[in-house]
């Protein structure tokens, strides 16, 4: 019960208050790296960098180059710990995925679900042993843990969680990763045999950190939390590789979109169902356990008590083909322009396309990939296409056998 309450102590002390921003433990530092500052999530944070290697195209293109590694601070983040005898149970109802077949150091992306079946946030769940480690969104972390203290309130079993606020969250994609992450972390890990979706410790840069294999770029990467104190340390071990440039949320935005992942509050959000949105497969297949037991909040309100997917009437689509960058909000018409059809969500031009990709909702009979649709993009139409994501290809790290 303890660990619990200073979660909700965490929440009430570190939420924003008024117009004022919190700031990461690395913002003094991406001043001097020459960081654009911004407001994201009740944080400051760079949006992208000055420089002849700054800008929101360059540090992309950068993380996508065979022989570059972008840093991002991630540090908005919320990392949350889960303790006790049955924090399995309690964590199953407040997540879709299977959560109990998880092995000691695997994890997996899940989504946090209310009442109505509609996500308050997606997340990814590690195995850490002897308790669970959970990352969510920098902008609802807060609200996250409201919805947790609530449910707990009603539950009888043995489950806390603890916030880890001094904690920061740095991010390390791109090609040349790991083998920027295996010079500084030595013999500790063979980098080698860790997979995509698994997490471990090692000490870097005298910091005792959590390396998790996974990110948010469609590249290899690993998600690194450090000790609030040692972050800047840690971070700048990891500048002084060659391989490795600072990067802003102008670029993680671009790189997420091009691999075709969702931002909460643009693409998913209360209203949406994991239906709508494509990602039932966070739930599982067909015969799942968690697809069969079921048991998490507002899964009646999309899957029949058998298991089976409740019909919907729209759904989470790509679209590229058209000509000019088409943002969140623009309308989207079916080919002969006659019919409103669905919204864009997320929409910006993919530097490694070199052309604008988008994603949306559109009608269900108008989802299927190929189909030709129109978009009203500043009082013009432009023909566009519905198209399989993602819009590049995955280079999600596998273990050779």
């Amino acid at each position: 019960m303890m660990l619990r309450k200073l979660g909700a102590a965490c929440l009430r002390a570190n939420a924003p208050k008024g117009r004022a921003l919190h700031v990461t433990a690395l913002n003094e530092l991406h001043k001097e790296l020459g960081g654009k500052m911004v407001p994201f999530a009740g944080y400051e944070l760079p949006v992208q960098y000055s420089g002849e290697k700054g800008g929101v195209k360059a540090e992309h293109l950068h993380c996508r180059n065979e022989n570059g590694a972008a840093l991002f601070d991630v540090g908005h983040m919320g990392q949350i710990y889960w303790y006790g005898a049955d924090r399995l149970e309690f964590v199953e109802k407040m997540v879709v995925g299977d959560i109990a077949g998880l092995g000691a150091g695997e994890g997996r992306l899940s989504l946090i679900t209310n009442e109505d079946g509609g996500i308050i946030d997606d997340t990814v769940i590690s195995n850490k042993g002897d308790s669970l480690y959970m990352v969510v969104n920098g902008a609802c972390k807060y609200g996250d843990m409201e919805h947790f203290d609530k449910y707990l309130a009603e539950f009888t079993g043995d489950c806390t969680y603890e916030y880890h606020h001094t904690q920061n969250l740095v991010a390390l994609q791109g090609p040349a990763s790991a083998a920027v992450l295996q010079r500084l972390v030595g013999d500790q890990i063979d980098l080698t045999r860790m997979a995509f979706m698994t997490t471990t410790e090692a000490t870097i840069a005298g910091a005792e950190c959590g390396v998790t294999r996974c990110g948010y770029t469609g590249e290899d990467g690993f998600e690194i939390s450090i000790p609030e104190a040692h972050a800047v340390t840690v971070a700048t071990a990891l500048l002084e590789q060659s391989e490795v440039e600072p990067a802003g949320l102008g670029a993680r935005d671009s790189l997420r979109l091009e691999a075709g992942l969702c931002l909460y509050g643009n693409d998913i959000d209360g209203t949406t169902t994991p239906t709508e949105a494509a990602l039932t497969w966070t739930i599982g297949g067909p015969k799942s356990r968690r697809r069969k037991e079921q048991g998490f909040t507002g899964a009646e309100k999309f899957l029949t008590p058998e298991g089976k997917i409740k019909a919907t009437t729209r759904k989470r689509v790509g679209i590229a083909g058209h000509k000019s960058p088409a943002r969140a909000g623009t309308e989207v018409f079916s080919a002969d322009g006659e019919t409103k059809i669905g919204e864009l969500t997320s929409g910006t031009f993919g530097p490694s396309l070199d052309a604008p990709c988008a994603m949306g909702y559109v009608a269900k009979d108008h989802s299927k990939d190929g189909t030709d649709v129109m978009l009203n993009v500043r009082g013009k139409m432009q023909a566009a296409t519905i198209t399989k994501m993602p819009f590049v290809e995955s280079r999600y790290y596998r273990v050779p056998e």
